[in-house]
């Protein structure tokens, strides 16, 4: 084998104390709902991977981590059900081991090899299933590369962590992890409570009167808004649904992004907001719908005491993009800034409550209420080196996907970065990578001029705009130029008369079958269709093609009569071109 591997499994040790048992969060519960009816899925593990060039102490990481189980209940917590209820089952103490695996023959090869093969065996990890069932909810690997090359894995379910959290761990564990290589204690501040804590005031908070003030400006913001949006795909939605999904990265120029937070200042607008507007407007141009729902996960953390906490605190917003009269960039931007200010104003109301009243229609091949997502990530590392250790995040990606289409954007020093996710049951890359190619062509145009009118913004490249215009319509082709049209179909009846010349649903039939009928037909015409308007009012079908043929054969111009059309328009038609026959059926005339 080219490499071998230390066990993957996470070890816990339990003491005998009681476990401590509480209710969940909403949240929490509608994520143990899904996992009981799609068991064994990773489409809610949330993978991170974190390059750490340096010399490491392996021995203080797993200190380090330990102190981090210690410190959030949330790490050390399971899920059981009460009463057909999910609750938090929280144990009082967990030993959490951190296995590693040693790459470092991969050292010999190629560096691009030497990088692929190790996060392919990272992403491989990222992708296992949790049983909620079993705590913790949450795996570490150790990969070695080199000598002083490594990559720690992240893994959590969504259960017990959210973006914010992601960040608050990382800056914790470094932290620890500087504490113990200068010998010294963590020096973390006290939690003022925990993740369960939250749990329960919510569930006591948010009922009763106080529920229904929540949702009142929610159900008047959202009536009438339809809950499907018609984004062109490659192929049919699969009934049943399927979480199989793949993410495209992207990067934006630096430049791009100051360009664009002018435009957003310049209107009072936050740089989400314009990328928000950016976002709406592409959906409009890709599917025409003026009206239309976004979803936007928020940090939720509107109070203090939780700020330090790690847990699932994340809500998701449903936003309401309104491009009635295909607005200009300005106008846009002034509508989403007055709909994200309003709904930021009620963002504590979860999510799963606003399903749970407005009750749209439940599918099992799409979300509810919104199938696109926007989401400006927040996770970043501690800045500088920790005790000699240089630190760079490293996506990583589970291989499924919740939406039709989610767009991940992540600030960075150089720009803005991300990644488009999406299901490969319903987009080829092609497909995405055209979008992507779009999304920046537009915020391009944006910048440049934001009083333009959505409508107006080219979005297609250079290469895009010459393929439409040109290739797909470079229809030249050879054929006998002094042929008439019955020479050319009497040479072909001869090359293959057993062929099938249409199908119909009576039968196939065969270009002998259809040549012999278009004739018997072109000699009842005769002379009456020479060089005359011959009106040919049937509907689609074998008889439609002979009687075309016939008219041709018999030296007459085929004027189609469509007999859906109006009795007036037919008319018309009849008398503007001085038909003197037509072929119809008995019904028809």
């Amino acid at each position: 084998m080219l490499y071998e591997t230390e066990t993957l499994e996470n070890t816990e040790t339990l003491e005998a104390a009681e476990l401590y048992v509480s209710p969940a969060s909403f949240s929490q519960q509608r994520l143990w709902l899904l996992d009981r009816l799609s068991p064994g899925l990773a489409t809610y593990n949330v993978p991170l991977g974190v390059r750490l060039a340096g010399r490491l102490r392996a021995d203080l990481l797993a200190r380090a981590l330990r102190d981090l189980v210690a410190r959030h209940e949330s790490l050390r917590t399971a899920f059981g059900e009460e009463e057909g209820e999910p609750v938090q089952i929280i144990h009082p103490e967990l030993t959490l081991a951190l296995p590693r695996v040693d790459l470092s023959a991969l050292a010999t090869l190629p560096t691009p090899r030497a990088e692929a093969e190790a996060l392919r065996e990272a992403r491989r990890e990222a992708a296992r299933p949790f049983d909620l069932a079993r705590a913790p909810l949450f795996r570490t690997v150790l990969f070695r590369l080199a000598a002083e090359e490594h990559l720690l894995l992240l893994s959590f379910h969504h259960i017990v962590t959210d973006a914010w959290s992601l960040g608050i761990f990382l800056r914790e564990l470094f932290a620890a992890y500087a504490a113990h290589a200068a010998g010294q204690r963590p020096d973390l501040p006290e939690l003022p409570l925990q993740y369960a804590d939250f749990a329960a005031w919510q569930r006591q908070w948010l009922a009763g009167e106080v529920l229904e003030q929540k949702l009142r400006p929610w159900r008047r913001r959202l009536a009438g808004a339809p809950t499907d949006l018609a984004l062109p795909t490659d192929r049919p939605r699969p009934k049943a649904g399927n979480a199989a999904g793949v993410a495209l990265e992207f990067s934006l120029p630096g430049t791009l992004g100051a360009s664009l937070a002018e435009v957003g200042r310049a209107a009072g607008a936050t740089p989400f907001m314009t990328l928000l507007a950016a976002f709406f407007a592409l959906l409009y141009r890709h599917t025409g719908q003026e009206d239309l729902l976004v979803g936007a996960p928020v940090a939720n953390r509107n109070r203090s005491e939780i700020e330090g906490v790690v847990g699932l605190f994340v809500n998701t917003l449903v936003l309401r993009g309104d491009l009635a009269g295909d607005p200009s960039f300005s106008t846009l931007l002034t509508r989403v800034r007055t709909v994200l200010l309003e709904a930021l104003a009620h963002e504590d109301l979860p999510l799963e409550k606003l399903v749970e009243d407005l009750r749209p229609e439940r599918r099992a091949d799409r979300a509810p209420l919104f199938q696109v997502v926007l989401a400006l990530q927040p996770v970043s590392l501690p800045a500088g080196e920790t005790a000699g250790l240089r630190k760079h995040l490293v996506q990583l990606h589970s291989g499924t996907t919740k939406f039709d289409l989610s767009l991940q954007l992540i600030e960075e020093k150089t720009g803005l970065a991300g990644f488009w996710e999406y299901p490969t049951a319903l987009f080829d890359r092609t497909t995405i990578l055209r979008l992507a190619h779009h999304w920046e062509s537009l915020l391009a145009a944006v910048a440049a001029d934001p009083g333009r009118r959505i409508g107006d913004i080219p979005l297609l490249e250079p290469a895009e705009r010459h393929q439409l215009a040109a290739e797909w319509n470079d229809t030249a082709t050879g054929y006998p130029r002094q042929a008439t049209l019955p020479e050319l179909f009497a040479a072909q009846v001869a090359r293959t008369p057993d062929a099938p010349a249409l199908l119909a649903p009576s039968g196939p039939v065969t270009y002998r079958e259809l040549d012999q009928a278009a004739r018997r037909l072109a000699r009842r015409l005769g002379a009456v269709a020479l060089e005359t308007p011959v009106g040919v009012c049937l509907e689609r079908g074998p008889e439609m093609v002979t009687a075309f043929l016939a008219t041709v054969f018999a030296g007459g111009a085929y004027l189609p009569l469509d007999p859906a059309y109006p009795e007036e328009r037919l008319a018309l038609m009849v008398e503007d071109a001085a038909v003197r026959t037509v072929l119809t059926r008995e019904r028809l005339r």
